[in-house]
């Protein structure tokens, strides 16, 4: 019988020192894979916008403030998350916080119930908690944003607005900012007592009837021309006397023609008598 060399280990422990050389290397595999994932993940947290590495800003007293007032003022009708209920209120993720300031300072928001359109009322919420409810709808979804401040005309050009209200606004709203009647119960409002902010917002945001005029169908200086206009109108004179509610030159020719008309015959008339 012939005995194994001194130097031969026993078949076990190859064995053993083989199961443990392949453990060692799949714990190395599958630490380098961990590394290498963690460092792929950190990479990539650390160049994405947004990401949760890149640190959630927090939201700001404006929209925290927004959303108490939300749950409180709006969420019956606008549903939870701002996504609408289905017959009672669309939704407002999107519509941006212009729309919110036009809506909430009208008075039209909130709403007693629904018609043809919403009519101006005495507001309910202050300018102040309009601005913080737009900016709490704001931060849902984006959308239209007014300019700073409350003088958005000074900068205007009151011919050329002139130019673009006729153009773009005296249809409804007649040639002396009057308003007037619409189809099926509608009607265009007046804008004698509106100010800078309102009249910005509905042409930014085209509310109920109105179409909606985005920055490049009138940009923002075409906007602060208009809005010259329309108030220059509120202190302009009428150098040509009585101007009978600026209705139009056409309306306003046939008044004159025919008052024009009965003073004539009734003074002849008077005339003829007293001959």
């Amino acid at each position: 019988m012939t005995a194994s060399p001194p130097d031969t280990p026993p078949a076990g422990r190859l064995a053993r020192r083989a199961t443990q050389s392949r453990l060692r290397r799949r714990l190395g595999a599958a630490a380098r894979m961990i590394a290498a994932l963690a460092l792929v993940g950190t990479v990539y947290a650390a160049f994405t916008p947004g990401s949760p590495a890149s640190g959630q800003p927090a939201p700001s007293s404006d929209v925290t403030a927004g959303k108490s007032l939300y749950d409180t003022s709006c969420i019956t009708c606008h549903g939870a998350n701002a996504q609408g209920v289905n017959g009672r209120g669309p939704s407002l993720v999107g519509v941006g916080s212009a729309s919110v300031e036009f809506q909430v300072n009208t008075g039209r928001m909130p709403a007693a119930g629904q018609g043809p359109q919403e009519l101006q009322k005495q507001p309910k919420l202050s300018t102040t908690e309009a601005q913080q409810l737009g900016a709490y709808i704001e931060s849902l979804g984006g959308g239209p944003q007014l300019p700073p401040g409350n003088d958005l005309h000074s900068n205007g050009n009151i011919a050329t607005g002139g130019d673009l209200f006729r153009v773009n606004c005296s249809s409804c709203h007649a040639f002396g900012e009057g308003g007037g009647a619409l189809s099926s119960g509608k009607f265009a409002p007046s804008l004698a007592k509106a100010d800078d902010r309102t009249i910005y917002a509905a042409m930014l945001t085209g509310p109920q009837n109105m179409p909606v005029f985005g920055d490049n169908q009138l940009s923002p200086q075409e906007k602060q021309d208009i809005i010259a206009y329309i108030q220059n109108l509120k202190s302009d004179t009428s150098p040509g006397g009585l101007s009978i509610g600026r209705i139009g030159p056409v309306a306003e020719g046939l008044v004159i023609f025919l008052v024009g008309m009965v003073v004539l015959i009734f003074s002849a008339l008077w005339i003829a008598g007293k001959s």
